[in-house]
């Protein structure tokens, strides 16, 4: 078949590029003909949070990537939905997490549509955004009414999809693993980047950072842990104020445990991040899912997870991890019995070598398929 996807891909940086890039090399890999329309701009620089867009990671081998679509002109979007009719794709894909998108990504896909072969179908990181703004819903119902079916990573997106439209067809099929950030590392080695010693307890949050992740929650259970000698390392780029979260550290008087790496982390830098972790914590206030949670599965560390969204669809309690509320006692306490336990180490690891079977790319794709064929 001939896919298209419209979406985020090299040379922007972040989990969205991952996930295109890893998808559509699967479907190139069943002997598909691929292609990504790529952005020429993606936000205006003044709405982007971070220090970049960009990355410094080599983009992908034999992987075709075009960049030509701009996400605030119009004319673009024309363009692209003209260019779209020309190439015959068989499926088009969107990849959609924002509001912002829908009327860049709603008028290509309208033009598109005037060729009823095209199967236009969305992946759905999210259908109502997590920080919510004037004309979200009106723009979203925009993009909803020229797609064709969807495919949600989550219940509770699947289910936000209703808000939208009861009549076009929405499959479940989960995040698969990011498994292309290399092989697992040795943990001394991944340590010794850090100056960490073995007998060190380490958790790991990891990614941007935003007010509903939580990471307010994750600092003050820190302080509330009996353990003795944890660290925290904190990977990512801060995407709202960062004094809070300096000034909530010396409240609690635990500093010296936090290793503060708030920065955008390479695709190369991310296995020595995960490697180096005895528990990737994700303390979310609210959530769909998560591409942090698969970046564990794959390096086959056990999670501490809020129960919110749908994480807890992805990491069954006492499984491949554990499922606490959204406070900080419990977080503090669910840390605490992790290292009073030590048998729980092989407990974790055994079934996240089980769970992560469920998460193979080749799911996804033969779900998109699928749906392309029945909706």
């Amino acid at each position: 078949m001939k896919i298209i996807l419209i979406g985020t891909a090299h040379p922007f940086r972040g989990g969205l590029a991952s996930f295109n890039e890893r998808l559509m090399t699967q479907f190139q890999e069943e002997g598909n003909e691929v292609m990504i329309l790529n952005f020429t701009l993606q936000y205006p620089s003044f709405l982007f949070p971070g220090k970049t867009q960009f990355s410094d990671s080599p983009a992908p081998e034999n992987l075709h990537i075009t960049r030509q679509v701009n996400a605030i002109n119009p004319f673009s979007w024309i363009r692209n939905g003209l260019f779209l009719l020309s190439q015959k794709p068989d499926i088009i894909l969107f990849k959609y997490w924002l509001p912002f998108m829908a009327p860049c990504f709603g008028v290509i896909s309208m033009i598109a549509g005037w060729r009823k072969s095209i199967k236009r179908l969305a992946i759905l990181d999210n259908i109502i955004p997590h920080e919510k703004r004037f004309l979200d819903a009106l723009l979203t119902s925009f993009f909803v009414w020229n797609i064709d079916a969807f495919l949600a990573m989550s219940h509770s997106v699947a289910s936000d999809v209703k808000r939208f439209t009861l009549k076009k067809k929405c499959v479940l099929s989960p995040h698969p693993l990011f498994d292309n950030f290399g092989p697992p590392i040795d943990k001394m080695v991944a340590r010794n980047y850090f100056g960490l010693n073995e007998d060190e307890k380490v958790l790991l949050f990891f990614g941007f950072i935003r007010p509903y992740k939580g990471l307010d929650l994750l600092i003050e259970g820190l302080a509330k842990t009996k353990s003795e000698n944890v660290k925290l390392i904190i990977a990512g780029e801060f995407y709202t104020d960062e004094k809070p979260y300096f000034d909530l550290a010396k409240q609690w008087g635990i500093k010296d445990k936090l290793i503060w790496k708030n920065h955008f982390i390479s695709n190369e830098e991310v296995g020595l991040y995960f490697c180096a972790a005895d528990l990737v914590v994700q303390p979310y206030k609210h959530a769909t899912q998560s591409g942090v949670t698969q970046i564990a599965y794959h390096f086959e560390k056990p999670m501490i997870v809020t129960d919110v969204g749908g994480l807890a669809e992805i990491v069954p309690d006492g499984i491949s991890g554990y499922l606490v509320s959204p406070n900080a006692e419990d977080i503090a306490a669910k840390i605490d019995y992790f290292y009073e336990n030590p048998g729980q180490v092989q407990i974790l690891e055994k079934g996240l070598r089980q769970e992560k079977k469920k998460y193979l790319w080749s799911v996804m794709t033969k779900n998109l398929i699928d749906l392309s064929q029945n909706y």
